[in-house]
């Protein structure tokens, strides 16, 4: 695979952040409350962190366009990697008790959301 272009690199963060936008929206539909939106943190970015009563959840978000690629597009790679952002900011946003964890939106489009509840279970 070929590095990409500045300019499919910007397309693909356009498309990022309308996902996260539209992933953002479908919590909110379930009762979620968005808490933020793309933390950035020294081990890698949080999508979206959102809560509702006794749980906060950190969401990693994907957009692919076709929901057939959506099988790929989330690995234990990445999910360790989000795991390690949320390591280092998880106590600024569970500040009373909640549980927390981590979450996945599939994003196609043509398709309902798929969340993925409690997608990272740590082996420790």
């Amino acid at each position: 695979m070929s590095p990409r272009t500045p300019l499919q690199r910007q397309e693909a963060d356009r498309r990022g952040r309308e996902g996260e936008a539209e992933a953002a929206m479908f919590l909110t539909q379930q009762g979620w409350r968005i808490l933020a939106e793309r933390v950035k943190t020294k081990a890698g970015e949080i999508d979206l962190i959102a809560k509702r009563t006794g749980l906060v959840a950190f969401v990693e978000v994907k957009w692919r366009a076709r929901a057939a690629s959506l099988g790929d597009a989330i690995d234990e790679r990445r999910l360790a990697r989000v795991a390690a952002a949320v390591e280092i900011v998880w106590q600024t946003y569970a500040t009373q008790g909640e549980d927390i964890r981590i979450d996945v939106i599939l994003l196609a489009p043509g398709h309902k959301p798929t969340h993925i509840e409690n997608a990272w279970m740590p082996f420790g």
